[in-house]
């Protein structure tokens, strides 16, 4: 499995309920942030700690992965939607910030 079979299979799953009506780049977007603020709950208030370890907790573990696929979902029907080619405008950025970011740059945290 890979991103574009993912696509294929999100694009199936809207088209076989009408919804790619409503699958506007707007709409997307903001499924894509309440998904992401429901993925944000779930770490909220734990400590740095334990959100290490939520992984660890059945019950934590099953929300964390069902709200990273929501998120991952709408991301991807994003840019479906858009024409971006996810892969590539993420190796595109990490090329950037190798540039606006050198090794060495860091300093020590006191």
């Amino acid at each position: 499995m890979n991103l574009e079979d993912l696509r294929d299979a999100l694009r199936r799953f809207a088209a076989a309920r009408d919804w790619d009506q409503y699958h506007t780049p707007k709409n997307l977007v903001m499924a894509l942030s309440g998904e992401v603020g429901e993925l944000t709950d779930l770490f909220q208030w734990l400590t740095p700690e334990q959100a290490a370890h939520a992984m660890d907790d059945p019950e934590l573990a099953r929300n964390v992965r069902d709200e990273l696929a929501d998120v991952m979902h709408y991301l991807v029907r994003l840019a479906d939607k858009l024409d971006v080619d996810l892969i590539e405008a993420a190796f595109a950025k990490i090329e950037r910030n190798e540039r606006r970011f050198p090794t060495g740059d860091l300093k020590p945290v006191e």
